[in-house]
């Protein structure tokens, strides 16, 4: 006896294949309009399934990281950078630096486009499977400082340890007292050699120490950063104030 295509969706359901299950109707027709065999009925299925399972989760991972907008590299205008090439671009884009571990820290004054690199290559590393995290520094600070006390900061900090890629953006943007340096030396630690880190900064690494207070500190978190790096000068005008509108 013949099951209904109502009772084999629900088969598929109770087997945690819901796309599937949601799809069986076009698959059933398109495998008689097509003459499919029975293995490549079956291939369609799983290819499917796999396929509706990768968009769900990089639709996951795209909500986990948190990004303030969404920008491409795509959409990255070299014409107003001279510390760029395209070939430079392509190489970032590429994703090698992160399968090496490697750190990307993006330095210039506010406005020239840093933020936007950043989280472009953010996109692009979750479209290629990897784990991202996009965190301003100011709430780093906050969440290591709150993490005994709330269960938000808790869940928050061990999605960014368990990043492949963690972006911190407005690094050493504002001093930090003794007990919020070493906070954040210990994340750069635990991080080192298991995640890449893209930075974005307006002070290079040799003004860092004057906003952690401590020496000591200081050397700890550059020996780590600074390992395996590629820093990428950003000094041209503010692309805000040269494509800003104006009301006059």
């Amino acid at each position: 006896m013949s099951e209904s295509i109502e009772n084999l969706q629900d088969y598929f359901k109770q087997l945690r294949l819901a796309e599937t299950a949601s799809e069986l109707p076009n698959l059933l027709r398109r495998a008689e309009q097509a003459s499919w065999t029975y293995r490549e009925f079956v291939q369609e299925i799983v290819q499917f399934e796999l396929l509706k399972r990768e968009e769900k989760s990089r639709e996951k991972r795209m909500k986990w990281a948190k990004f303030p907008y969404l920008k491409t590299v795509k959409e990255f205008d070299l014409s107003d950078q001279t510390s760029l090439s395209q070939r430079q671009l392509n190489q970032l884009e590429e994703m090698t630096w992160l399968e090496q571990q490697y750190n990307l820290i993006l330095l210039g004054p506010p406005g020239v486009g840093k933020t936007h690199l950043a989280i472009g290559l953010g996109i692009e590393a979750i479209q290629k499977g990897f784990q991202v995290m996009f965190v301003p520094m100011g709430e780093l600070i906050t969440l290591l400082k709150t993490r005994e006390y709330t269960r938000k900061s808790q869940v928050q900090l061990n999605r960014i340890e368990a990043s492949d890629l963690v972006i911190i953006d407005d690094l050493m943007y504002m001093a930090m007292d003794q007990r919020e340096a070493n906070l954040f030396f210990h994340l750069v630690n635990h991080l080192y050699e298991r995640s890449s880190l893209i930075l974005t900064s307006n002070k290079s690494p040799d003004q860092w120490g004057e906003l952690l207070g401590d020496d000591g500190i200081t050397t700890a978190i550059l020996d780590r950063l600074l390992h395996r790096v590629e820093i990428i000068q950003m000094n041209e005008d503010s692309y805000r104030m040269k494509h800003r509108k104006t009301m006059f």
